[in-house]
């Protein structure tokens, strides 16, 4: 719920509302001038908290409070979302036994963090027309040597490059 569209006391149009008080007790369905005569003995606010609802539901509480527990939950939410990025690793059918335990080191680092890894055999030429089998024997030779465990979230298959496969943390 965005704080700008939450309508307060005289700008809430409708006429009968599901009123909640400051405790979070139901006080029933009163009409808005009940509700609002109500929320100023009180010295508060009318906050309508569900205007989808029938009848929307309001609370009568401090307007102030309202926002800070608002923003103090939005800032909760944005700390639980977390990026997934898919990390690129690009190898050739020809790459050294050294190289290969660098890129697989690299992607073991980025599978702890917890990121996809997008592992991509760079076929130039002639070498696209290769027997698919030996192509897929070359990816596996890279996927031995990742020391985090992983599970292969998209086999390997044809890509534009050559030969495509992602793999994720268990």
């Amino acid at each position: 719920m965005s704080l700008q569209r939450t309508r307060i006391n005289q700008q809430i149009r409708a006429t009968e509302l599901r009123v909640i008080n400051e405790e979070g007790v139901s006080l029933g369905v009163l009409s808005f001038q009940d509700a609002l005569a109500k929320a100023k003995e009180l010295g508060l606010d009318l906050i309508e908290i569900s205007p989808n609802a029938v009848p929307p539901v309001a609370k009568i509480m401090d307007y102030g409070k309202f926002q800070y527990d608002e923003k103090k939950k939005a800032k909760v939410a944005k700390t639980k979302v977390r990026v997934v990025e898919i990390k690129n690793v690009q190898v050739k059918i020809g790459t050294g036994e050294h190289d290969l335990e660098l890129k697989a080191k690299k992607a073991s680092e980025w599978l702890a963090e917890g990121h996809r890894v997008k592992i991509d055999l760079f076929l130039p030429g002639r070498s696209k027309y290769m027997d698919i089998n030996f192509l897929k024997e070359r990816m596996a030779r890279i996927l031995k040597l990742i020391t985090q465990e992983f599970r292969v979230a998209e086999e390997p298959k044809k890509s534009m490059k050559g030969l495509s496969a992602i793999i994720e943390k268990k």
